[in-house]
């Protein structure tokens, strides 16, 4: 399937052992926006149960716009219905703003949606079990929303990569006659669209491609949980790298002047790159362990990761849990990864092939405590690079003046 590029600064190639990629079609800047997507779908990362919440979280379940996932004011927050804008229909879906109703009526929350997400809730056949099953049935009414709403993009979604696995094919025979007992009340052109193949298909999709929308940071832990995800046609295609060259910035509570969605996902480069070079993110903190990532890799996208990175990590895994086991017996603190890091780049610049991404952490890792954020810089102004640094997780901005000063390898 050929796939047009998103902007003349990438293009869409396939890579070998990788699939498709992004790659760089010219030279590219350290801060430069290379991608801003729109997405196809959004759907809540939260509860659908109500009755599955505790009382520490009921309040979260209706802090954000349920069709722009904003924070909603304090205001339109918790019980009181007297300020909310709300679903006429079922009156428990709340909005910031009557436009947003209105947008969402004939989108995200048309009629049918608004019915089966009552019926669930009415009924609780999710009642007792895991949230991911719920999270994934709303994302299965979404994306059959969508099939009825916008054809095209339904398409779109069905040519992303991801194929059914165990995991998905099981969640599909317990989430799929859920999901068709809604058929009655679907309308037409979608009641001949269910299947338990698609359900399958769809559900892999998503958990090939979603893209999570990020809360506000925790002023009690520093943590961010997931507010949202989203499906992202084109920055589907970038690749995992676990040194990346680029990471995306999301702006949910912000209101973006220059006419595009909050809900828009922005791509900028951490460093500069040659033209013809793959545009890689991370699919998360790349603080983790090798363990950890390998393990993760795998289990949520189906690969082993052959980085240069883990290539270099490799050699010590094989290690770690008798490092473990020695530091436990010996009652001494088992150093974290970031701080081994640090300290290699400190003690070895003089020679750093043993490991050569270790300046990455120094200079490319937020040191807010809890946080795991990459830094990228701000968008250059017209030729001039900009000498402050943006965390993608906690937004925190450092200038280039508190960095190290030893020059980034490409």
């Amino acid at each position: 399937m050929s796939v047009a590029a998103p902007s003349s600064l990438l293009k869409v190639e396939e890579i070998q052992g990788r699939g498709r990629g992004m790659v760089a079609s010219q030279p590219l800047k350290a801060g430069q926006i290379v991608l801003r997507d729109s997405p196809i779908l959004l759907y809540s990362a939260l509860p659908l149960i109500p009755q599955s919440l505790s009382s520490s979280s009921s309040t979260l379940a209706s802090s954000f716009c349920d069709h722009c996932f904003r924070t909603l004011p304090s205001s339109l927050q918790g019980d009181s219905s007297s300020s909310a804008v709300l679903c006429p229909s079922c009156r428990h879906y709340r909005f910031c703003s009557s436009n947003c109703l209105s947008k969402a009526l004939n989108s995200s929350h048309s009629s049918w949606v608004c019915q089966a997400l009552s019926h669930f809730q009415a009924n609780s056949p999710l009642l007792g079990h895991p949230l991911e099953l719920q999270v994934q049935a709303q994302f299965l009414v979404a994306a059959y929303n969508l099939a009825n709403i916008s054809p095209s993009d339904f398409q779109i979604l069905l040519s992303l990569h991801g194929s059914p696995d165990d995991a998905t094919i099981s969640a599909a025979q317990f989430l799929h006659p859920l999901i068709s007992s809604l058929c009655s009340i679907a309308p037409i052109g979608l009641q001949n669209v269910f299947s338990l193949e698609l359900t399958s298909a769809l559900l892999a999709k998503d958990k090939h491609n979603a893209f999570g929308l990020m809360q506000p940071v925790s002023v009690n832990d520093g943590q961010r949980s997931v507010r949202a995800y989203g499906i992202y046609p084109y920055a589907s295609f970038f690749n995992h790298d676990c040194l990346p060259n680029a990471c995306r910035f999301d702006y949910v509570d912000s209101n973006p002047p220059d006419g595009s969605n909050n809900t828009d996902i922005i791509v900028r480069m951490i460093h500069d790159v040659p033209q013809g070079r793959e545009i890689c993110l991370s699919y998360f903190p790349v603080n983790e362990n090798y363990a950890s990532r390998q393990k993760r890799l795998m289990e949520d996208y189906g690969f082993t990761c052959n980085c240069d990175r883990c290539n270099v990590e490799s050699n010590w895994s094989d290690n770690d849990d008798t490092i473990e086991e020695d530091n436990a017996e010996d009652g001494e603190e088992v150093m974290d990864e970031e701080d081994q890091y640090e300290n290699m780049a400190a003690s070895d610049t003089d020679n750093n092939n043993d490991f050569p991404h270790a300046y990455f952490f120094l200079r490319y890792m937020c040191d807010r405590p809890n946080c795991g954020g990459t830094l990228a810089p701000l968008p250059p102004q017209v030729d001039s690079p900009s000498n402050v640094m943006e965390c993608n997780v906690c937004g925190k901005l450092k200038s280039d003046d508190e960095q190290d000063e030893a020059p980034m390898e490409d």
